[in-house]
């Protein structure tokens, strides 16, 4: 089973040179950490945890080129588990797409099937289902940034539409199990406050990274209800930070914050994107 690329030629690049341009110069942006990563041999994984942005390449690249350029130079994992919000409507509440492989210009990447399964079997309310990964970019447009560091990888996409402090509490739980066992990174896709102007947006994206840098999952959902922030993602967001209290993660390093506003210009109605990452310091 193939799924094909949704946003090929929307949120990115669908040619797989110009792809390749497009992702090298998310990187080299003024906005993105300004030059190429250089890929880690390490297998030891002491960032288990990622949060990435997943709009359009030319509105959240950059940002993103922080996360995976600290990413390709500090772990190489065997395995990605990769959360994404369901903006479609499609599927189950909580859905994984146990098998097959997804197609972007830049190739194909294996679904983990052992590692799907483990987890379906763990949490009830997780179901196996494409339906819901079909049109869904969230969790996408992370595949050519892990294409373009690393060459052999497999992934579990798992889409959430239920974004509850529950699901984020109980799928957490599963995660530490995986992520102790496996050679595994955890990716929380989201983008942070939209379609406000860019002084409201920092504020609002403000409460958000404080919560997260607290670990604070059910602050963050308080947050977001008290101040009205049109976060996307913080189920994702909140196992993440469940996550890392539960195997140890003793440091937060926000990597990059920025609005489309910053990055394109247009600043009266913008979207808020964030990087960051979630470290074991061990003595």
């Amino acid at each position: 089973m193939i799924r094909k690329s949704a946003v090929a030629g929307y949120f990115y690049e669908k040619d797989r040179e110009a792809l390749v341009r497009q992702i090298e110069g998310c990187f080299k942006h003024e906005f993105g950490p300004g030059k190429l990563a250089h890929v880690s041999e390490r297998k030891e994984i002491t960032i288990p945890a990622f949060i990435v942005p997943h709009a359009g390449y030319m509105y959240s690249g950059p940002v993103a080129a922080h996360a995976y350029k600290l990413l390709a130079e500090t772990e190489k994992p065997d395995i990605f588990i990769i959360l994404g919000p369901n903006h479609t409507g499609y599927g189950e509440l909580v859905s994984i797409m146990p098998q097959g492989e997804w197609e972007t210009p830049l190739g194909k990447v294996r679904i983990n099937e052992e590692i799907a399964k483990k987890i379906l079997t763990s949490y009830k309310m997780v179901r196996p289902d494409m339906y819901a990964h079909l049109y869904e970019h969230s969790i996408e447009v992370q595949l050519p940034f892990l294409q373009y560091i690393f060459k052999d990888f497999e992934f579990v996409p798992i889409c959430i539409m239920l974004q509850t402090l529950e699901v984020a509490t109980e799928l957490a739980k599963v995660l530490k199990d995986i992520v102790n066992e496996y050679s595994a990174v955890v990716l929380a896709s989201t983008d942070l406050n939209h379609y406000e102007n860019n002084e409201i947006t920092y504020k609002k994206d403000s409460k958000v990274i404080e919560n997260v840098q607290n670990l604070d999952a059910e602050g963050l959902f308080k947050a977001i209800e008290r101040y009205d922030i049109s976060m996307c993602g913080p189920c994702p967001t909140a196992t993440v930070l469940n996550l890392s209290k539960l195997i140890g993660v003793n440091n937060v390093k926000i990597l990059k914050h920025a609005t489309s506003g910053d990055i394109e210009g247009k600043k009266s109605s913008v979207v808020g994107y964030l990087a960051a990452a979630f470290e074991i310091k061990r003595p």
